[in-house]
């Protein structure tokens, strides 16, 4: 495992990921609403803001907008994902290889592991060709462990989203991603599970700022290292005021309310 200090993408330890791979996951269903926010241009401009410790994007956005920001992002390369179409058990193909990413200015991946789909096998194999790659580039690797499939009954229970994070120390990821498991022990608990690997929240779908804001310190109250977050930001009508709150709640150590007063004024 690569040690998290050593990793570009983060500040004093943490990271606050920016994820902007929705328009492949989720479809335009994301950006109904506020049209500005399928711009991905928008996306980046907000990447450049001091709390954002990298940009999380397909490969087909990170060709056609990365270069223009090579200077104030750090470029996170998803290389695998599906569309919201699929109906089938819960799989995602290879669509970027590490070479590739790291030709076009990648200093870390990001992959999704569906950890008891039918499809488990055929992925750890894929994340296990790209994991030893990002050795040879001295890079981490960012994986997304959403435990899913038709024998899942609850993919967010204390004991799954450990497993979950247990699951990405084993294969090896130098990042882990799960969704906030409901409470801080849970949360502690999925943290202990991970050893030395750093696990970030998910940030999942947008809800008030200071429920959110809670949600984000009872999960770095929990041991987690930061966040990798989309629509809580980018679906906001003003996104830079959440980056100021969430800068000061996870770099500056503050409180939620002293967050939430930074972002008001």
């Amino acid at each position: 495992m690569l040690p998290f200090a050593d990793s570009p993408i983060k500040r004093n330890g943490k990271s606050l990921i920016l994820a902007y791979d929705h328009g492949l996951e989720h479809g335009p269903a994301d950006f109904k609403g506020m049209p500005e926010t399928a711009d991905p241009e928008r996306t980046f401009e907000l990447g450049t803001h001091d709390a954002v410790t990298a940009v999380a994007v397909q490969k087909g956005i990170a060709e056609a907008y990365y270069p223009s920001y090579e200077d104030d992002v750090n470029l996170l390369v998803k290389l695998n994902g599906t569309s919201n179409l699929w109906m089938g058990e819960p799989n995602q193909p290879v669509n970027c290889t590490v070479d590739y990413a790291v030709d076009i200015g990648a200093v870390g991946v990001g992959f999704t592991i569906y950890g008891g789909s039918n499809h488990e096998v055929e992925m750890f194999e894929e994340f296990r060709e790209a994991q030893q790659s990002c050795r040879d580039y001295d890079i981490p690797m960012v994986m997304w462990s959403y435990p899913r499939g038709q024998g899942l009954k609850n993919d967010t229970a204390p004991d799954t989203i450990a497993y979950a994070t247990r699951l990405a120390l084993e294969i090896g990821a130098d990042m882990v991603k799960v969704k906030y498991p409901g409470s801080p022990d849970a949360m502690s608990h999925a943290v202990n599970m991970a050893g030395k690997m750093p696990v970030v929240m998910s940030g999942g779908s947008k809800i008030s700022d200071e429920e959110f804001l809670q949600t984000v310190s009872a999960s770095l109250d929990a041991g987690a290292k930061g966040l990798a977050v989309g629509r809580n930001i980018w679906q906001r009508d003003n996104p830079i005021e959440m980056l100021d709150m969430l800068e000061q709640l996870i770099f500056e150590d503050a409180s939620v309310e002293a967050a939430l007063a930074h972002g008001g004024d």
